[in-house]
């Protein structure tokens, strides 16, 4: 087992291409990086589960276990919150939903550049040691507690990703005023920002968790300034009253 590197981090890489993983692991060990590597689903998904990993970079297609139900597994039954990268061949807006749907928190498409794949990690490793001031915060009957991130709606535990939970914070913090596209990706991704889809795809995700089951919506799309969290109902009868 290596020893984690404060500096730069500890990384398991689930890659079954020897190739693509003898490349990235020698790259990420030149800068710093400490990094296991498993070459099925069923090795990462138990390294991942018993160790405490900065970020695991996950190939979706995998002998054993694919990606996809690796990540779930490590979400729902590992309950763990270790940030993913999702490696994929498919580039295509539906399977980057099932990505993220999955609970990755990331994803970069097949063939990539190996310095553009360490950014995407520093970044995830940034935002992920980024300490989070403790705090309950409400917007209608939903409710995000910042400490152990339990998240309830109307009564209802709810389970989001924890790209979508740091996204939600956002929101629910400046509600019910509007935050920008470029402001929320700053916030999240720093200045590794991701690829078009990517937020849209979280913010898709985060609709069905939050609003889909319940009566009445709660996020928002403002054209051409950005999104907001806020009980639209309640705002007017504060306004009427």
């Amino acid at each position: 087992m290596s020893v984690r590197d404060e500096q730069s981090g500890l990384i398991l890489l689930v890659e079954d291409h020897r190739q693509i993983a003898e490349m990235v692991g020698e790259h990420l060990e030149r800068k710093g990086y400490s990094v296991d590597y498993a070459a099925d689903g069923v090795s990462g998904l138990h390294l991942a589960v018993s160790n405490s990993y900065d970020v695991v970079v996950l190939d979706l297609m995998l002998p054993g276990i694919d990606g996809l139900d690796v990540c779930r597994r490590l979400r729902k039954e590992g309950k763990k919150a270790t940030p993913v990268l999702m490696l994929t061949a498919r580039d295509r807006l539906e399977d980057k939903l099932l990505g993220l749907e999955s609970g990755a928190d990331d994803y970069l498409v097949k063939p990539f550049e190996v310095r553009e794949l360490e950014a995407r990690l520093r970044a995830l490793i940034r935002r992920d040691r980024r300490q989070t001031s403790t705090e309950v915060l409400t917007v209608g009957d939903m409710t995000l507690d910042t400490s152990t991130l339990r998240l309830t709606r109307a009564g209802k535990e709810l389970s989001i990703s924890p790209i979508g939970l740091k996204l939600l914070a956002i929101l629910m913090r400046e509600s019910p005023r509007v935050v920008s596209r470029r402001d929320i990706e700053r916030e999240i991704w720093g200045d590794t920002l991701p690829d078009s889809d990517t937020l849209r795809s979280h913010l898709y995700n985060l609709r069905r968790v939050i609003d889909k089951p319940f009566d009445r919506p709660l996020l928002h799309t403002i054209h051409s300034a950005g999104y907001r969290l806020s009980d639209l109902d309640a705002e007017i009868l504060r306004r009427g009253a």
